[in-house]
């Protein structure tokens, strides 16, 4: 994987700065490269279509997704904007500012904010379930697929 690509460093650093494990911070690389369609910068969610489709197609407007992780739900923006000490939801475009979507993919998994699962449910010195992690973010959607690229940035991380 590319540890260069995007705003790698950035969640590299927040990982380190919130004490993540490596496999820890390899999953959280996964994720990130996986949900902003293998650019490691913020994106909005159906970012190749405009903002009227979203009003129209998204029931959670204008709470879709949005940053690193694709943080969606106006609960979720109350939650994250407050633990991250930023104002989401007066601007929800506040989550796509690259240092606060790295604390959001960051903290947000590691905390459990997103679906009540966190890292270390799956990922501590002894145990890498990244199968299993998926479920931090999405359920099982594409957990195989994750995984793998998990593994691979577990790999480059040692390097």
């Amino acid at each position: 994987m590319d540890l260069t690509l995007g705003h790698t460093a950035l969640i590299i650093d927040t990982c380190k700065g919130h004490g993540l494990l490596r496999n820890q911070t390899a999953y959280v690389l996964a994720t990130g490269f996986w949900e902003t369609n293998r650019t490691m910068e913020p994106v909005r969610e159906a970012y190749w279509l405009d903002e009227g489709w979203r009003k129209r197609n998204l029931r959670y407007y204008p709470w879709y997704g949005r940053g690193f992780v694709q943080l969606t739900w106006r609960d979720n923006y109350v939650r994250a904007g407050e633990k991250i000490g930023v104002d989401l939801t007066s601007d929800p475009d506040r989550a796509m500012v690259p240092t606060n979507a790295a604390e959001i993919l960051v903290l947000g998994s590691r905390d459990g904010w997103f679906t009540g699962k966190k890292l270390s449910d799956y990922i501590t010195l002894n145990r890498s379930d990244f199968g299993g992690a998926r479920r931090i973010i999405n359920g099982t959607d594409k957990a195989a697929t994750i995984a793998e690229i998990a593994r691979e940035y577990d790999v480059d991380l040692l390097g």
